[in-house]
């Protein structure tokens, strides 16, 4: 007896589906690249509970007739490709023929299509694999696809959909791509009645980064454009010395397309070796233009991945035009930060950088130095009783220590983290932060993916003594925060969290919140210090509870131990 058998039709067709459809914002993702592909100039996405009870994709493009629309649902129909050849030069966003098919075999699905004209539109109704009725519509030209109740035939996919604001976040993620990469493009999306993204269309890139992410972030860019016939790059990315503490806000796009590509990702990232500061990323809105002939976009059924003909002449393409874009302007960061007087008295002091290492003798106050307010004065261990004894600053950045094992080489910044995150996490414990009022609303603005980080987010960030109010539209007010910042370090330190909350599981979010309030608040590398600060710093350092790790996992300390040093010196 035969142990291998064919799979029934049924089957074999939910397997399918479940390669293409994995979620509402995969379906929301084909539905939206037909929309295009049709030229579509208007698109609406509604959405109930975050698409799993409702997805409805409206738009203005060519629409169907009868016929085209009853074989749209007959796998691997398509209107984009007709020969093998056509594989080789694909300039349409879709082309497998799998996304209605597959949608519809997954859920309860209507069609409602026309193209224009005197002649009666078309609505289909499907339940799974089946063709419910077909019969005339009346409609403007265009196409409604409404996906209702996903996954109802397939439990074992439906019980592991997520919750209605997870399910949302790749959707609102995907949009906004989609109105970067067509700003000509009337977008909107609307999840349970809640307008969420609208989006009228404008003149370009700049206006769309304007209109999405706000005035903030445009200023933090440069312009990108160059190539030739073989590849040419455009776009904005990060001004230098600006950045972001995560990679989310890299978008690129090959031939009008949203893709995830390493190759991308390692060029724009070898572009900013060395100009950004320590942990903090590029942010990139980049357009790669190549023959179509040197893409493959036929790598996965979701579309999202591609592969390059010549990878390491795209590696050189955005390599090269990032590096001229930087070499237009100028994006060096001063030392000194604004409107410390410490740091500037310093920098002042040792302006001289041929000279790295330097030994301090002047002594300064030490107040602001820990702005913590828990009001924790120098309680400095005796250089006999410790066993270490400072030696000097190395490159503005390092703190030289001598012990009786031989050198601690220790990163200054990241000393100051562990030790503020220690004592913030001590008045988180007592829940008694001390919270300054802004009289003068401190206003900013959000693109929609994180205007849903802050809302899933507020009750853990008015613990944390943030308390942000919406202005309408993409405007919130910071309104209270906590004293240890300035208002401008205020808004950094917000940024910063709704970065890192993101990403960030339910579990772990406080300790995220600290680790960033401590971060904005730390001195920082480059900062010159002054001998009673670096002792102070150091003395504090070894009374955490992990002297070696800054709260984001990276190393404090580094050892030079005195039997190394002899045996380099051949004192052995």
């Amino acid at each position: 007896m035969t142990r291998v058998k064919v799979l029934p039709a049924e089957i074999s067709q939910k397997i399918a589906a479940g390669e293409v459809i994995e979620r509402p914002a995969s379906v929301v993702k084909e539905l939206v690249e037909n929309s295009l592909d049709a030229g579509a100039t208007e698109v609406s996405v509604d959405l109930v509970d975050g698409g799993k009870r409702l997805i409805r994709v409206e738009d203005n493009g060519t629409g169907m007739s009868r016929e085209d629309a009853e074989l749209a649902f007959v796998r691997h129909s398509t209107s984009k490709i007709a020969r093998e050849e056509d594989l080789l030069e694909i300039s349409t966003l879709g082309f497998r023929g799998e996304a209605l098919p597959s949608i519809s075999s997954i859920s309860r699905l209507t069609l409602k299509t026309s193209e224009g004209g005197e002649a009666p539109g078309t609505e289909v109704e499907r339940e799974g694999e089946r063709t419910l009725s077909v019969k005339d519509f009346a409609r403007r030209r265009g196409t409604t696809v409404e996906v209702r109740d996903l996954f109802f035939n397939l439990p074992v996919r439906q019980k592991f959909l997520r919750g209605d604001r997870a399910e949302l976040n790749p959707i609102v993620k995907y949009l906004t791509s989609v109105a970067l990469a067509y700003p000509g493009l009337r977008l909107s999306l609307a999840n349970s009645g809640r307008v969420l993204l609208s989006c009228p269309p404008v003149g370009g890139l700049r206006e769309r980064i304007f209109q999405l992410f706000g005035k903030s972030t445009l200023e933090k860019l440069m312009e990108v454009d160059s190539g030739g016939d073989s590849g040419r790059l455009t776009g904005f990315s990060s001004l230098p010395p600006f950045g972001r503490s995560d990679r989310t806000h890299q978008h690129f796009f090959v031939n009008g397309r949203p893709v995830r590509d390493v190759i991308l990702s390692s060029a724009l990232h070898q572009a900013y070796r060395g100009i950004l500061e320590k942990d903090l990323s590029p942010e990139a809105f980049l357009f790669l233009s190549l023959p179509y002939g040197d893409v493959d976009v036929n790598v996965h059924p979701a579309k999202a991945e591609v592969r390059f003909r010549h990878s390491s002449s795209v590696y050189e393409i955005v390599l090269r035009a990032v590096e001229q874009a930087r070499a237009k302007v100028s994006g060096i960061k001063p030392i000194a930060s604004p409107g410390n007087e410490d740091s500037a008295r310093g920098a002042g002091d040792y302006a001289d950088r041929r000279t790295p290492f330097r030994i301090p003798e002047a002594r300064e106050p030490l107040d602001r130095f820990f702005r913590s307010p828990l009001g924790a004065g120098p309680d400095l261990q005796p250089e006999a009783e410790s066993g270490r004894r400072v030696l000097g600053q190395y490159a503005n950045s390092y703190i030289v220590v001598e012990d009786k094992d031989g050198l601690l080489v220790i990163d200054q910044h990241n000393a100051h983290e562990r030790v503020l995150f220690e004592r913030y996490s001590e008045i988180d414990r007592r829940q008694s932060w001390p919270v300054k009022l802004s009289l003068i609303p401190l206003l900013f603005d959000l693109s929609p993916s994180q205007a849903l980080d802050l809302e899933a987010n507020e009750g853990t960030l008015l613990e944390s003594g943030f308390r942000v109010e919406a202005m309408g539209g993409r405007s919130f007010a910071l309104r209270e925060f906590p004293e240890i910042f300035q208002p401008e370090e205020a808004l950094a330190a917000l940024s910063g969290i709704l970065e890192d909350l993101s990403a960030a599981p339910p579990e772990g979010k406080k300790d995220k919140i600290l680790a960033t309030m401590a971060c904005k608040t730390a001195i920082k590398a480059g900062e010159p210090l002054l001998r009673e600060k670096m002792e102070f710093l150091v003395a504090e350092l070894f009374k955490t509870a992990n002297p070696s790790l800054c709260p984001h996992g990276r190393p404090i300390q580094v050892r030079i131990a005195r039997s190394q040093i002899e045996k380099g010196l051949r004192r052995r």
